[in-house]
């Protein structure tokens, strides 16, 4: 069976730490920002961890990564 190919636009969007948490950016910061306060925009910056529900399926896109090689 061929290998499972990594979903592109996933793997842009995610992130993978290395205690296995799958984190992922703020939605809402492209544009339209002067209506929204700096405090929410500054908030925006952090990166959040994905809910349980949606990190099976998160995994399964971005791949499990490459592993090192044992010498």
């Amino acid at each position: 069976m061929p290998k499972m190919k990594t979903h592109k636009g996933a793997a842009k969007r995610f992130r993978r730490t290395a205690s296995g948490k799958i984190m992922h950016a703020h939605a809402f910061k492209s544009h339209i920002l002067t209506k929204k306060n700096q405090k929410r925009i500054r908030s925006f910056r952090d990166e959040e961890a994905l809910v349980k529900g949606d990190s099976a399926v998160v995994t399964k896109r971005i791949g499990r990564g490459r592993k090192k090689a044992v010498h």
